[in-house]
């Protein structure tokens, strides 16, 4: 995203992670928290998306599609998805090279899966590539916020039954929305991913 100060910092804080026991015999680790951390991000009103968003609809039209209708809720985190979705953010986060935007919006640019990039390029790449092994469109939504030193930054919300998660470029570990340090701002909206809205008091 377009920074507000300088390059963007990733901001220390502690997180707490609980085991899930499955009844095969490998431990698979998934995010688990408080009642309050278990609850979805609130949207509140309608929003203009991003205008690099919309320059990104231009040249990725299948990223952009239509998709009107509310089909569903939140994905079912399995185990199979849990594992899914840790290797796409993984795999993403190491595959880019970090190179921050030094030209600011005139230097914005949204790419899918480039050499090197930004945090707008990990997150429209992770949900690529979650599009593109059937996941929903409506439970990947991409989502501005601002990090603690003032920059603006853009992940990816992936919305389980259990609450919302966060893949970020900044930290290789797939959190609950409450455990990361950021002020929120717009997201894309469930029922048409070319639509956004601010974000209000998150809560269930």
């Amino acid at each position: 995203m377009q920074r507000t100060s300088g390059p963007v910092i990733a901001a220390a804080i502690a997180i707490v992670i609980g085991g899930v026991q499955w009844a095969r015999a490998a431990l698979l680790v998934m995010p688990r928290a408080s009642q309050a951390d278990l609850a979805h991000i609130e949207l509140g009103r309608p929003a203009l998306p991003p205008l690099t968003y919309t320059v990104f609809c231009l040249r990725y039209h299948a990223e952009c599609r239509p998709r009107r209708f509310f089909r569903g809720g939140p994905v079912r985190l399995t185990r199979e998805r849990w594992a899914e979705l840790k290797a796409v953010n993984r795999a993403v986060n190491r595959a880019i090279v970090p190179q921050p935007n030094q030209l600011g919006l005139a230097g914005e640019e949204w790419i899918v899966n480039p050499d090197r990039g930004d945090c707008n390029d990990y997150a429209v790449s992770k949900r690529h590539e979650l599009l593109q092994r059937g996941w929903p469109a409506r439970v990947l939504l991409l989502t501005e916020v601002v990090t603690s030193s003032g920059d603006h930054h853009l992940v990816l919300v992936v919305r389980a039954r259990s609450g919302d998660l966060v893949l970020d470029n900044l930290t290789p570990e797939i959190k609950s929305w409450s455990q990361v340090p950021y002020g929120w701002v717009r997201m894309q909206m469930p029922s048409d991913s070319r639509m956004w809205a601010t974000i209000g008091r998150p809560g269930a």
